[in-house]
């Protein structure tokens, strides 16, 4: 028998001088309005760390290798569905952050992990307020 599959995120912690990028959805109809870590769906055929690069590439114009790259986290949460969330940390990246995708994404902002904009993603501030990991938590479940 098949099971359908879970859909799978991966979320990028880019830090600068104790700061964290945080980027804010605009036109996706998911969390428009909230501010979130950058990161995307795990498509068909991808590693985490693919995912990764690849967003980070879509959605910031940055490169980033895969060895730069090391998990933090995991969320298994119930949102619209239920869904399993990867955080990964870059050490290293090339490029500034710019908003490559101006019709997902109207503001980036860089903060401090316990000073988060108010209109921040739950399970993200829930995730940042977690620390350095490695660590597992669970979401809207009840």
């Amino acid at each position: 028998m098949r099971h359908p599959g879970i859909p799978t995120g991966v979320h990028v912690l880019l830090e600068r001088d104790g700061l964290v990028l945080l980027m804010r959805r605009a036109g996706t109809g998911f969390f428009d309005g909230l501010y979130s870590l950058p990161g995307g769906h795990v498509e068909e055929g991808e590693s985490l760390r693919t995912t990764a690069v690849r967003e980070m590439r879509e959605e910031l114009g940055i490169e980033l290798a895969e060895s730069a790259l090391s998990v933090v986290g995991v969320v298994h949460r119930r949102s619209d569905t239920n869904r399993i969330d990867f955080f990964l940390r870059a050490s290293v990246w090339q490029g500034e952050p710019v908003i490559a995708e101006p019709d997902r994404c109207d503001d980036l902002r860089w903060c401090a992990p316990d000073a988060l904009p108010e209109a921040t993603v739950p399970y993200i501030r829930d995730a940042l307020a977690a620390g350095a990991g490695p660590w597992v938590q669970e979401s809207g479940w009840g």
